[in-house]
């Protein structure tokens, strides 16, 4: 009786060591620090898991973009991240940017207080990084980073990027903007779960967080 405990009792640790070392990474492919991570390169694995989303549909892809066979319309449109991109026809590239995004990017959007994002990432040295992120935003927000399950900052201010010399209401959500310094955090080599929290007001799109290393930008 003992030995059969002991058998299972070990056959339950190989599956939970198992599953730890699964990669969730989007398509295989862990995104890198220094670098840009892209929003939409999402883990894999659904709601509860990679992410956690206030409904279901995917109000970007296959709704507000229909499901026509266009790679960008149907872009992760089972998962319930909300995901659009960049367009022109004054959409994107209208004269309310604050910086120009190029079209066709790939973008989270329709964010809600209370929701979260996973992303695997390979650190490649240990460092300070320097955090930005491009983003719009309808009224000012706050989001947080955690690595590995714990807290890496406090809420960050994403400042608003609402003008209201801009009569068309939906393009209020299309004001593109980006700030290189959020934050800086330490962060040590090696494969590391990174969070993006929202925290505060919502209504925000990010296109991607960049992490770039303190003293290599000194060198510039």
């Amino acid at each position: 009786m003992k030995n059969i405990i002991l058998l299972l009792l070990t056959l339950f640790c190989v599956s939970c060591t198992s599953s730890q070392n699964i990669d969730k990474s989007f398509n295989k492919k862990k995104q890198q620090i220094p670098g840009r991570i892209e929003c939409e390169y999402f883990d894999t694995g659904g709601e509860g898991i990679a992410y956690h989303d206030t409904d279901r549909i995917n109000n970007g892809s296959g709704k507000l973009n229909p499901a026509n066979g266009n790679f960008l319309n149907e872009f992760r449109m089972k998962e319930g991240v909300d995901i659009s991109y960049t367009k022109t026809r004054g959409i994107d590239n209208n004269p309310y940017n604050k910086i120009v995004p190029d079209s066709n990017q790939l973008y989270v959007g329709w964010t809600t207080p209370g929701e979260w994002i996973d992303y695997t990432v390979q650190v490649t040295e240990t460092a300070v990084y320097r955090i930005g992120v491009m983003y719009t935003a309808n009224g000012n927000g706050s989001i947080s980073l955690d690595l590995d399950g714990q807290p890496v900052t406090t809420p960050l201010r994403i400042s608003s990027t609402y003008n209201s010399q801009d009569t068309v209401a939906w393009r209020q959500w299309h004001h593109w903007n980006k700030t290189d310094s959020l934050t800086s955090i330490k962060i040590r080599k090696g494969v590391h779960k990174l969070t993006l929290h929202i925290v505060d007001h919502g209504q925000m799109n990010f296109d991607y967080l960049e992490f770039t290393r303190i003293d290599a930008m000194n060198k510039e």
